[in-house]
């Protein structure tokens, strides 16, 4: 477990940014300390949030983009005065894409009492451990949208992301608009696939289709996906859905090594492994959770730009906003926890979190719903290999 240094930006901030901090750093208690001639975090200790997450394996490239973003956002609070003039410590375990490690890694956490939430677990199988190991505990936008999780008697998790039904559901109207009516699926054999298959068959009987064709994987992280693009490609449905993650390049290379020109859309688990794809991306179609990083008509994409620029990188993506808009998110359940806030507080702050506007993207929850946001919205990547949204 490591404690990563934060990295401030020299840059000074401008008058409306301090503005928009402030709404969640409640700077109030730090000026005070100020102006008494006390540096503005001496009088309380720091805040610590835990974090565990794929930062060496398979899923590595979306755990480093959501720490990169939930550290720019943490630093910036706390150049703005942090929550109640104390700051925000994130604390990363790597948990190598390995559930039983994730769940070590949150009992870890929950055994040390200056550890008062987590953020971002990833991971399907990985949250349910997390979820399930620290109930006293806030866990805040783990990056899964199964719904079997979802309808668990979890009141200590609080989703920030859409769910798989919706995803899915957004990806099969998109193209029976398109007049694309011959639907395939490729999905994993575990619990992420299963969750994608429910919610494929769900969204087809909607539209009153049936699945051109359905294949497997042997699982999140199997490369065998040969047989599933052979299984795709003898169909040959006018669009595939790629209900798969960090191996999505590998099935789409096989499938185009097939000789299958199907259109491909992917779910928002995909977009980690863009990169990856090279040309292949290019004409993918697939969901977005959040915002477009590029998309500065929203504010939440603006605060998350400048801050990511003060943390040292002009490198935006899907993954790294969302690590920030989830941290966002806890800062307000910290704010609402109080200047001393415990574990119980964090739970109560975060489930008072009611018609919260995080900057153009709504969150909302009470006092028995965990589903806190419903943004969901279709990409393409373009000729050129550019978001279009």
């Amino acid at each position: 477990m490591t404690v990563p240094v934060p990295r401030e930006s020299t840059a000074p901030l401008s008058t409306s940014r301090r503005r928009a901090l402030s709404g969640l750093a409640a700077t109030t208690a730090a000026a005070a300390g100020v102006g008494l001639g006390f540096p503005a975090f001496a009088q309380n200790r720091a805040i610590r949030i835990g974090t565990t997450f794929d930062n060496s394996s398979v899923e590595k490239a979306n755990g480093q983009g959501l720490y990169q973003g939930s550290t720019a956002f943490f630093n910036a609070l706390n150049k703005a005065g942090g929550i109640h003039g104390s700051k925000v410590e994130l604390v990363m375990a790597d948990d190598t894409f390995k559930p039983e490690v994730a769940k070590a890694n949150a009992l870890a956490f929950e055994k040390d009492g200056s550890v008062l939430a987590l953020v971002h677990p990833l991971g399907t199988r990985q949250t349910a451990e997390v979820m399930d190991a620290v109930p006293g505990m806030a866990v805040v936008g783990p990056i899964t949208g199964t719904i079997a999780l979802r309808k668990k008697t979890s009141p200590n998790t609080f989703w920030v992301r859409a769910n798989y039904d919706q995803e899915v559901d957004k990806l099969v109207s998109t193209a029976a608009v398109l007049g694309q009516t011959r639907i395939g699926l490729v999905h994993s054999n575990d619990p992420l696939g299963q969750s994608v298959l429910a919610a494929f068959k769900n969204a087809l009987a909607k539209a009153k289709l049936e699945p051109a064709v359905i294949a497997t994987t042997p699982n999140t992280t199997s490369m065998e996906v040969g047989p599933a693009a052979e299984a795709i490609a003898k169909a040959k449905p006018q669009v595939v859905v790629v209900g798969l993650a960090g191996t999505a390049p590998v099935f789409l290379k096989a499938l185009r090594g097939a000789g299958n020109s199907s259109s491909a859309y992917g779910l928002s688990i995909t977009a980690s492994a863009l990169s990856a794809m090279g040309d292949l991306a290019r004409g993918l179609g697939f969901v977005i959770v959040v915002p477009s990083p590029y998309s500065t008509k929203f504010e939440i994409v603006r605060r998350y730009q400048a801050d990511m620029v003060a943390n040292g990188t002009k490198d935006f993506s899907l993954t790294s906003l969302e690590g920030y808009m989830n941290a966002a998110v806890l800062a307000e359940g910290l704010r609402r926890a109080g200047p001393a806030p415990t574990r119980a507080a964090v739970l109560g702050g975060m489930a008072s979190i009611e018609n919260f506007d995080l900057g153009g993207v709504k969150i909302n929850y009470g006092r028995s719903n965990r589903e806190g946001g419903q943004f969901v919205d279709v990409a393409v990547i373009g000729s050129r290999g550019q978001m279009l949204s």
